[in-house]
C-alpha cells in the first residue's frame, strides 16, 4: 500500500511492529484534538530504531486552518496541524520513518 490514503494503515503496522510485550506498556502514539482547531500527535520513539534520529522543525502554513508543523524532541515525533491536515502530518512521519539512513 502506498499513498496518503493508506497512512493510517501504515501507522497501525508501524505501531504493531514496535509492540514486543514491553514497549507498548510505556510508550505509544497519542492523537488529540486542539481548540484552535486542529490536531496534536505524539509518537514516542523510545526503544525503537528511530529513537536517536532527528527530524528538523518543519512548518508549512497555507492559511489559518491549513497548516502542519512537525519536529522531534526527547525521542518523540510531534505533529501539530490544522483540522484537515492530519493525514499530511502522519505522512511526514511515514516518509521520515521509512527513509533508509544507513551510511
Amino acid at each position: 500500500m502506498s499513498g496518503p490514503e493508506h497512512v493510517l494503515e501504515w501507522l497501525q503496522s508501524w505501531y504493531s511492529s514496535q509492540c514486543d510485550g514491553d514497549w507498548e506498556h510505556e510508550w505509544g502514539v497519542t492523537v488529540e484534538t486542539t481548540d484552535n482547531p486542529g490536531w496534536f500527535v505524539k509518537i514516542n520513539l523510545d526503544e525503537t530504531e528511530l529513537a536517536d534520529r532527528e527530524y528538523p522543525d518543519q512548518r508549512i502554513t497555507r492559511d489559518e486552518h491549513d497548516w502542519v508543523t512537525a519536529w522531534t524532541s526527547e525521542q518523540t515525533f510531534h505533529i501539530a496541524c490544522g483540522p484537515g491536515n492530519l493525514t499530511e502530518g502522519l505522512s511526514l512521519f511515514r516518509i521520515w520513518a521509512s527513509e533508509d539512513v544507513t551510511d
